[in-house]
C-alpha cells in the first residue's frame, strides 16, 4: 500500500520521492511537511510537483494522473471572447501588480468561500516573484483591477497557479493574453494542473503524468523571452 512520503524543513530542498509513489486517492498526493523556500518551490516545478493544502493543513505536494495541460496553438478562443479582446473593454498589463492578482484569486468566491492561497502560500509566491520566477497578468477596466492570472515561468513552461474575474470574462482575457505571450516568446506549454470543464471548454486537455514529464524534460531548460517582452 503506498503512502506519503513526509518531508522535513532540514531536507535538500531538492529531495523529493520518485512520482510514481503518488497516491490514486487522493490522486496525485505524494508528501507533506518542509517548507515554501524559492529553492524547494523551484525544485518541486523542475519535477512536475506543486503546492496545494488547506489552512491548518501541512504543506501537501502533489503530482496528479492525469494532468492537465494547455498547448498555446490549442487554444479556443469563442466567437463571444474574440468580441470581448476586440472591443478595447480591458487594459491589459505583466507583472504590474503581483500581490494584487494573487489577492484577488485568494478572495472568496460565491462557489468558493475559503481559499488554499494561505498567509504562507501568499509570501511564498511573492517571493518568487521578487525572484522574477513568478509573473502576473493583469486585466483592467476604467483603471480597476478586473481580473488576472498568476504562475510560475521555467524555460519553455508556464506552470498556471490560479485566476480570477470581477467582470465577466476578465480571467479569459488574461489567458488569452497569456497564451499569445507563450506563442511569441517560445513557450510550449502551459500546466493546468487539474483537469476541469472549464479549462477543458478553452482548449486544455488532460495527459498521463508520464507524457508531462517528458514534456517537462524537453522544454524547461529551453532558453525563452523574457515573461513581458513586447510584442
Amino acid at each position: 500500500m503506498k503512502s506519503i512520503t513526509w518531508l522535513s524543513p532540514l531536507d535538500a530542498p531538492e529531495w523529493f520521492p520518485p512520482l510514481e509513489q503518488a497516491l490514486e486517492e487522493p490522486s496525485g498526493l505524494l508528501a507533506a511537511g518542509g517548507d515554501l523556500s524559492p529553492e524547494r518551490l523551484m525544485a518541486a516545478y523542475r519535477r512536475g510537483i506543486f503546492p496545494w493544502y488547506s489552512p491548518g493543513q501541512p504543506v501537501l505536494w502533489w503530482s496528479p494522473d492525469p494532468r492537465a495541460v494547455l498547448f498555446p496553438d490549442e487554444f479556443h478562443c469563442s466567437r463571444s471572447l474574440g468580441r470581448t479582446l476586440d472591443s478595447g473593454r480591458f487594459a491589459l498589463s505583466c507583472d504590474r501588480d503581483f500581490a494584487a492578482v494573487v489577492d484577488g484569486c485568494a478572495a472568496p468566491r460565491a462557489a468558493s468561500p475559503g481559499t488554499w492561497i494561505t498567509s504562507e502560500m501568499r509570501a511564498a509566491y511573492l517571493r518568487l516573484h521578487q525572484l522574477h520566477c513568478a509573473h502576473s497578468i493583469e486585466v483592467w477596466r476604467a483603471g480597476v483591477l478586473a481580473g488576472g492570472l498568476y504562475g510560475v515561468g521555467l524555460g519553455g513552461v508556464f506552470f498556471g497557479e490560479s485566476m480570477f474575474s470581477h467582470e465577466r470574462d476578465a480571467s479569459k482575457v488574461a489567458l488569452a493574453h497569456l497564451v499569445a505571450m507563450c506563442r511569441r516568446n517560445g513557450v510550449a506549454v502551459i500546466d493546468c494542473q487539474l483537469p476541469s470543464r472549464h479549462l477543458s471548454s478553452l482548449g486544455a486537455r488532460a495527459i498521463p503524468r508520464r507524457q508531462f514529464q517528458s514534456l517537462l524534460r524537453e522544454h524547461i531548460n529551453a532558453p525563452a523571452a523574457p515573461f513581458c517582452s513586447p510584442g
